[in-house]
């Protein structure tokens, strides 16, 4: 290329350069004339995050959305967020434009779990790790763990027999055990009471500030987080000394094409274990509560639990096929997890400026779809605070009901969450009865949504002549 060629090349390459930044500033300057979405930001910093949690959160959330609409702005936690309460918005975040919205944690969390977490991240590294952990969690995975939960489960209840418990506590060590036996296999037999104990302090720092002083519970759980990592590489090591081929979640994430590092693999299995367990915990818990308080919906599940039991042998088990005839029993499930749910709201971060509705959510702007708000919306569920699982004879309108959150960052896991629940119910209406003990009507938030305290229980086997 002569010298005239190559200068008007660099002339044109030059021209373009400044047109794309003209159009860049020209983009920039029109979406920042669009109003931000109406609300309150509160003091400086602190924003509105007392009024948050003086009070019911869910409280906060309706009056913003009765007086603002179902997109409004506050301030919370140290930031700026847009709320928003409608379907078509949460499906705009989390499905339709959800390259737009990063999910976000407060950095401690993210050294709490392992910066490596598939919860912190997106493209195509959340892409890998997603499609390993449905891997191991899909139902043609999961349906062979029936009879492996069905012990488990057997087990728990035998040692809650004839006792007074908190079910709160209890479920979260059932649903520990089956959260370890399906991501380490048998390994986690090995090590079941070690890692529960680090789990247990670490989840006594999660919530804690982040002062990572001797003495604060934020450094007690890193020292715990820290032993878990040197548990989980002595695991990895023995596999490799003995290599076989493993069914469960650590397998899938050691396969040597897969090119993880043993960082990565023990950053995924620390923060799956933690998000496997109290979120289930916590629907099972709500599910004994509103089956004691419905007691003809408790019988109904009964009745239906009761028929599969019988088309069955003195001793023989479950199978996957028998959980698919718990039609009633599923939409137990479905409608405690819209009227207590869990999970009320996620957070995800613009990582540019994006228009919605009209309003400009600016980037770094934490984004915030309250699924209670739209799971107790009066247009999509008639009586939304009634506990009525009829209503699941009609699927919900769609992004109506989103228990496992939605789009590529919904809940992997939620075959295997369901599975155990369906198991666990199969054994408890068949076989015991249960009361609650003291007051039940009071919610408490740490952070899930629960009865008060745990709804304690007295939990006894049925008599023969009953069953």
């Amino acid at each position: 290329m002569d010298f005239s060629g190559m200068f008007l090349t660099l002339a044109l390459a030059a021209l373009f350069l400044c047109l794309l930044r003209f159009l860049a500033g020209f983009r920039r300057s029109s979406s920042s004339k669009l109003p931000l979405p109406p609300g309150t930001m509160g003091y400086p910093y602190v924003g509105e995050t007392f009024q948050l949690y003086s009070q019911d959160p869910n409280v906060f959330f309706a009056s913003k959305q009765k007086r603002y609409g179902s997109v409004f702005k506050t301030h919370v936690l140290g930031c700026p967020c847009v709320m928003i309460s409608s379907p078509e918005a949460a499906k705009f975040v989390l499905v339709t434009k959800s390259h737009l919205f990063k999910p976000t944690f407060p950095a401690s969390k993210e050294r709490m779990l392992g910066k490596q977490a598939i919860f912190f991240h997106q493209g195509d590294y959340h892409a890998k790790l997603r499609k390993l952990v449905l891997r191991a969690f899909m139902p043609d995975s999961v349906r062979n763990m029936v009879p492996h939960i069905e012990s488990i489960a057997q087990e728990s209840l035998n040692s809650w027999d004839g006792t007074q418990l908190n079910t709160y506590q209890e479920m979260k060590t059932y649903t520990f055990n089956v959260a370890l036996i399906s991501i380490l296999g048998q390994d986690a037999v090995f090590y079941r009471e070690d890692l529960k104990r680090c789990y247990y302090i670490l989840e006594k720092g999660y919530n804690s500030m982040p002062i990572n002083l001797p003495g604060t519970l934020f450094h007690k759980a890193m020292k715990a987080r820290k032993e878990l990592a040197q548990i989980l590489a002595n695991i990895l090591a023995k596999r490799r000394q003995n290599p076989s081929t493993h069914k469960d979640l650590l397998g899938s994430f050691m396969e040597d094409k897969e090119g993880l590092s043993d960082e990565q693999i023990a950053d995924n299995i620390i923060g799956v274990i933690f998000a496997a367990r109290d979120t289930t915990a916590s629907v099972l818990t709500w599910i004994l509560k509103y089956l004691a308080d419905n007691p003809t919906v408790l019988e109904a599940v009964t009745e239906e639990q009761m028929a599969i039991r019988k088309g069955k042998k003195e001793g023989e088990s479950l199978t996957w096929e028998d959980t698919k005839k718990m039609t009633l029993t599923s939409r137990v499930v479905q409608e405690t997890m819209r009227v207590a749910t869990i999970l009320s709201f996620t957070f995800r971060e613009a990582v540019e400026d994006v228009e919605y509705d009209g309003y400009l959510i600016p980037k770094g702007w934490k984004v915030l779809p309250l699924f209670r708000n739209i799971h107790h919306n009066a247009d999509f569920f008639s009586d939304p605070g009634k506990f009525d699982p009829s209503r699941f004879e009609v699927a919900p309108k769609p992004n109506t009901f989103m228990p496992f959150g939605n789009g590529i960052h919904s809940c992997p896991g939620n075959e295997l969450a369901k599975l155990e629940i369906s198991i666990l119910i199969h054994h408890l209406t068949t076989k015991y009865r249960w009361s609650i003990m003291g007051p039940s009507d009071g919610i408490q938030y740490g952070p899930f949504a629960l009865p008060q305290n745990g709804l304690p229980i007295a939990l006894e086997q049925k008599p023969e002549v009953d069953v």
